[in-house]
């Protein structure tokens, strides 16, 4: 289970224009160049002056753009990946590798699958008919080993975490929340309470219904990402 990033150019963070957007200079030559960023979350913590990023040249030569920001070096020098929607694809492997032990008994069935007005990330099934929804979030900010997620308020995370929960009391599905650290150095995992208490809140109730909250970490380098180890998750 390992994406690989291909080949990767180093450059020194500036300036973030907008949500999507980073400049940032070249180290090799110093020209001045903007990024596509797929992470649409704050990383204040993360995108500093002169933060070390690795670029990739864009895929679609008419794209405004010709790079996207890949990875960044956090103050304590580890590789963060910032390609959010790279989690899909990394919790679609690990899943069928039987790599997420909680969830090994189940099979996926497909992605992204439309429910009640809502679309959830996985659909999984075992035998006996039972059928699964897994919504999977990325997460980048961790602080003394301690993973959190949001980094910003997020009404849209907090209305899946109420479905997810009245879904699991209805018992036409299971349910459960998977947290992707995209770096290392996590060693738990908690909801970010003082970013978004309504999150937090909604978190422990969907636990307290029976949904699955779960966490992994992943490694990360520069060459690419793997699947990490399971970590603990604090609720309370």
């Amino acid at each position: 289970m390992f994406l690989d990033f291909g080949p990767l150019v180093r450059a020194r963070f500036l300036e973030r224009p907008h949500r999507f957007s980073v400049r940032c200079r070249l180290e090799d030559g110093g020209e001045t160049v903007e990024a596509h960023l797929a992470d649409p979350g704050r990383l204040q913590e993360l995108l500093v002056p002169d933060a070390l990023l690795f670029l990739s040249p864009a895929d679609n030569p008419a794209r405004k753009t010709k790079w996207s920001a890949v990875l960044v070096e956090s103050s304590q020098s580890v590789l963060v990946s910032l390609r959010s929607a790279l989690v899909n694809e990394l919790v679609s492997a690990a899943l069928r590798a039987k790599a997420v032990t909680e969830l090994a008994s189940w099979d996926l069935v497909r992605s992204e699958f439309p429910h009640g007005g809502s679309r959830f990330d996985f659909l999984l099934a075992r035998e006996g008919g039972e059928r699964l929804l897994l919504e999977v979030k990325s997460c980048s900010l961790v602080e003394d080993g301690l993973a959190m997620f949001p980094d910003a308020v997020t009404a849209r995370g907090t209305k899946h975490l109420q479905e997810l929960a009245e879904l699991q009391a209805e018992g036409a599905f299971q349910a459960a929340v998977l947290f992707v650290v995209q770096r290392s150095d996590a060693r738990a995992f908690r909801p970010a309470v003082h970013i978004d208490p309504r999150f937090a809140a909604a978190l422990r109730l969907a636990g307290q219904a029976g949904v699955r909250v779960l966490a992994y970490n992943c490694r990360v380098e520069e060459k690419g990402i793997s699947w990490g180890h399971q970590l603990p998750v604090q609720l309370s």
